[in-house]
Order: C-alpha cells, then sequence, then structure tokens
C-alpha cells in the first residue's frame, strides 16, 4: 500500500501516472467531476476549422462572449466578469475583499481557504452536520456569524457533500448578510448538473444584492478544463470595474473565448448532459441505497457522497483496490470534517457506471 498517497485531486492523472506505473490513459477517472459525454463534437469541430484565430489578439473587452454568457445565463451583460478560470476570479475578488474574517459551509473546495489565507485573512468553518445529511439548517446557519464575519463562502451545489441550497434560502443569508455589510461569494461551478437549476441558482439575485458574487466555469459540465474559461456575475458594478482594473488584459486566450461563445449555445449538447446526469443519478442513488455496509447522501450534482459502514476496509484502502483496476475514486478523508469512512465518485456514461458500482459491490457488499 502507498501510504498518504491517495490524496488527489481529480486532474492528478500523471502523479497516479508516476506512482503507480498505470498509463494515465488508461484510467477510469471517476474524480474529476467532470461531464462524461467529453467536450462537445460540435465544438471541437468549429475549433478546428476556425483554429486560425490564435493568430489574433482577442477582444480586449471580450464583448461576444460576455453576451453569449450574458444570454445563458439570463443576466445583464454589465454585471458578466470573464477570468482564467473561476480559480482567477475567485482570487481577485476575495483580493478585493480582502477579509479579516470569512466563514466557509464544509466541507467544501480547499481553494477557498487558500485564497483568504493569501490576503491575510482567517478562513472559519460552519459544518453541516452529517446526522442532518450535510443540508444546512439556514437559522442555524445564521446564528454561527458573528460580528466579525466580513465574508460568507458557499459551494452550491456543494462539493464533495453533493448537497444545494435552494435561492429562497439564499436570500434569507443574504437579506441577513447586507444588514450586516457581509459579502457572500457562492461558487456555482455543479449548478448546471442540479435537476432544479432554475430553484437553485442565486444569479437572479445579483439584480437586487450588491454583497453578491457568483463563480463560474466551464470545466466541469462542458468537459473543458484545458480552456481556462472561467466567469463571475455580480450586480455591483463597483465590484466589477475593480475586478476588470486588477485583470490582466488578454487573460483568456482566443481560442477559449471563441470556444466559449460557441459552448453556451450548444442546445443538445446541454440536453443530452442533464439528461444523462439525471437518469444515471437516479439509478444509482436507488441502487446504492439497498446496500447496508454503506450511507449514501442524497446527490443533487453529477457527483455523490458514500460513507463505508464496514470496520474493515477505509477510504484509502478502498482507493488503492480500485486504482490498481484503472479505476479513481475520491478519498474524501481530506476534506474538512469527513474521515476515512468517506469516499466520492462522480457520475459517468452507463457502462462505466456499472462497471464501478459491480466493482464496489465485491470490495463493500
Amino acid at each position: 500500500m502507498h501510504n498518504n498517497k491517495s490524496n488527489f485531486h481529480g486532474s492528478d492523472l500523471e502523479k497516479i501516472e508516476s506512482i503507480y506505473n498505470i498509463k494515465k490513459e488508461n484510467i477510469i477517472n471517476y474524480s474529476g467531476n467532470v461531464n462524461p459525454l467529453g467536450v462537445s463534437n460540435n465544438l471541437l469541430n468549429l475549433l478546428s476549422k476556425n483554429v486560425n484565430v490564435i493568430g489574433e489578439y482577442p477582444d480586449r473587452e471580450y464583448t461576444t462572449l460576455r453576451e453569449q454568457i450574458s444570454s445563458y445565463t439570463n443576466t445583464e451583460y454589465s454585471s458578466i466578469i470573464v477570468g482564467n478560470g473561476s480559480t482567477e476570479l475567485i482570487s481577485i475578488f476575495i483580493n478585493i475583499i480582502k477579509p479579516k474574517k470569512a466563514l466557509i459551509i464544509g466541507p467544501t473546495y480547499s481553494e477557498y481557504e487558500r485564497e483568504i489565507f493569501l490576503v491575510g485573512g482567517s478562513s472559519h468553518y460552519y459544518r453541516l452536520k452529517e446526522e442532518l445529511d450535510f443540508k444546512i439548517e439556514i437559522n442555524d446557519f445564521k446564528e454561527n456569524i458573528t460580528d466579525d464575519t466580513d465574508m460568507i463562502v458557499i459551494c452550491n451545489p456543494n462539493n464533495p457533500t453533493s448537497t444545494s441550497i435552494y435561492a429562497d434560502d439564499i436570500q434569507h443569508i443574504l437579506d441577513f448578510c447586507k444588514e450586516k455589510d457581509i459579502y457572500v461569494m457562492i461558487d456555482e461551478t455543479y449548478i448546471e448538473f442540479t435537476k432544479e437549476m432554475d430553484k437553485i441558482t442565486s444569479v437572479g439575485l445579483t439584480n437586487y444584492y450588491n454583497n453578491l458574487f457568483i463563480i463560474r466555469g466551464v470545466s466541469k459540465f462542458f468537459a473543458s478544463p484545458g480552456l481556462r474559461l472561467g466567469y463571475g456575475i455580480c450586480g455591483n458594478k463597483e465590484i466589477v470595474n475593480k475586478i476588470n482594473s486588477l485583470k490582466n488584459p488578454w487573460t483568456i486566450n482566443s481560442l477559449a473565448s471563441f470556444a466559449g461563445e460557441v459552448m453556451f449555445n450548444d442546445k443538445d449538447y446541454i440536453e443530452e448532459t442533464k439528461k444523462l446526469i439525471s437518469k444515471e443519478r437516479s439509478k444509482i442513488y436507488n441502487e446504492l441505497l439497498q446496500w447496508d455496509n454503506i450511507k449514501i447522501y442524497y446527490p443533487t450534482a453529477n457527483f455523490v457522497l458514500i460513507k463505508i459502514l464496514k470496520d474493515n476496509i477505509h477510504s484509502h484502502e478502498l482507493f488503492e483496490k480500485l486504482i490498481k483496476k484503472n479505476i479513481m475514486i475520491r478519498d474524501a478523508s481530506t476534506f474538512p470534517f469527513l474521515n476515512s469512512q468517506f469516499f466520492r465518485f462522480c457520475f459517468m456514461k452507463s457502462e462505466q457506471n456499472n462497471l464501478l458500482i459491480n466493482e464496489l459491490s465485491n470490495l463493500l457488499n
């Protein structure tokens, strides 16, 4: 066993290849949370026919790209900010706010805490309760917001719990935070995978709250992490102007900009993805709900969190056994508040999902 080596991000295939002597091309990656359809064929065809755009500087204002995002999200063009992946926008926004004390809903993605630390702030966690299946209790959450809190961070749907907070509840949080001059950053990376996206997304609230900043990207839903294209939505024009003044020009290359102008209009691909994830999510949840040796938490995104109830196997051991079969899951023990009983995997195509379920059944049932 390779001790302490199962703390891999879904993109760490080169590390896996080096440590386990497995060609990365042969790994079935259930850890990356990326759309199993891969990049849209329509997008690939258009990119191949327009590769000559790399010979030109992109539009400094990314006008067409922002117009497409505006139409896709049904929000104002002036509220759209684009960046080199959502990571750049998270970093710049936190750099502008410079929170001294941020409250993060966790367990969740570690990048928020890192960026807050880099600007000299401290991060505190509101712990989602396992006994509530990691669903938030809004009144209890508000009671944990102290007078010196100046920023709230919410991943919605949340990674790794796959739970979502409905926009009605987000609005209660925003009302409370606005009274106390607290900024709220919401990461909606996985929002398009949800079945009730219209009831969960907070994009519409940017028209009414100047303390709200929403982050999205194309890495997961559009299976395009290599493009490094992210966007933010914010109704506070002062913040939008500050972000644009801090961003380096042309941080999005011409191919990524062109791709963004195309992908948000790819309605067939978007619909096919939603149908596939919805079908496989329901199938897997209903299947695993019958197993005695695990607890499955109801997923709203394209991945699921599971707790192992057997004493003789833990998440890092499960990872080791599966990676030797070219199957990569996520050992979730490195997330705050989770331990070696927890693992996570994303939904792939039906045949791949069946393969994983069969292997998990052999090891856990």
